[in-house]
């Protein structure tokens, strides 16, 4: 009974050390891939034609919470300084009651943006749903990724094996109380980032064709 308890903590404690093992050299992988690719200023970042946008929780008023609001005042100084011309807003409207980027719209109007350079990306329901629909969908080539600093490395890394010709900038205005957390929990998003890419997986949603560069009103419901 004793050899065979010892066994199987042996078996767990093996496949424990090879997921933490796996979760290390993946996470490694997808930074040190992204790391020349990132930003800290707006000044310095290449033009490119979009500023993807990430969305992020809202309140149930719609106001945009610390994390969302700083990456939409990063990519609004991105349109003033011209270093982009039309925004992605990609996030989760998959309910009527939930609605991230009509709210950035909002706010991206309320800040002087003109509304034929929004563009509207109702299901990125996470960030890989958001770059498979970026190219596939708006037939982005090339883009600014706008969002906090421990999320841009898996961010960039999918976009970049899905085609598209991106880089990173830093939207951290702010500490962040929960970021901590959200650190421990991207080591095993970008596992997940890196499977779901390494087998192709289709978005939950396609759709017809939204040019980035043609009509922004036919991305609005």
């Amino acid at each position: 009974m004793r050899k065979h308890l010892k066994t199987w903590l042996l078996l767990f404690a093996s496949i424990i050390l090879f997921f933490i093992c796996t979760i290390y050299i993946v996470n490694k992988k997808v930074i040190e891939t992204s790391k020349d690719l990132i930003y800290t200023s707006t000044d310095s970042i290449p033009f490119c034609y979009t500023a993807i946008v990430l969305g992020a929780h809202v309140s149930d008023t719609g106001y945009p919470s610390d994390f969302l609001k700083d990456r939409l005042d990063v990519a609004i100084e991105l349109y003033k300084k011209k270093k982009i011309k039309r925004f992605l807003l990609t996030g989760d409207h998959g309910k009527k009651k939930y609605d991230e980027v009509n709210n950035m719209k909002k706010y991206l109007i309320e800040n002087k943006i003109d509304i034929g350079d929004i563009f509207l990306d109702h299901a990125g329901f996470d960030t890989y749903n958001s770059m498979t629909r970026a190219k596939e969908v708006f037939e982005i080539t090339d883009a600014i990724i706008v969002t906090q600093e421990f999320h841009l490395p898996r961010a960039l890394y999918i976009a970049k094996r899905k085609g598209l010709n991106v880089y990173g900038i830093i939207a951290d205005r702010r500490s962040y109380s929960s970021i901590n957390k959200l650190n421990f929990r991207e080591k095993l998003a970008i596992l997940k980032a890196y499977i779901e890419v390494s087998l192709n997986r289709k978005p939950k949603f396609l759709g017809n064709k939204i040019p980035i560069t043609g009509n922004s009103y036919l991305s609005f419901d």
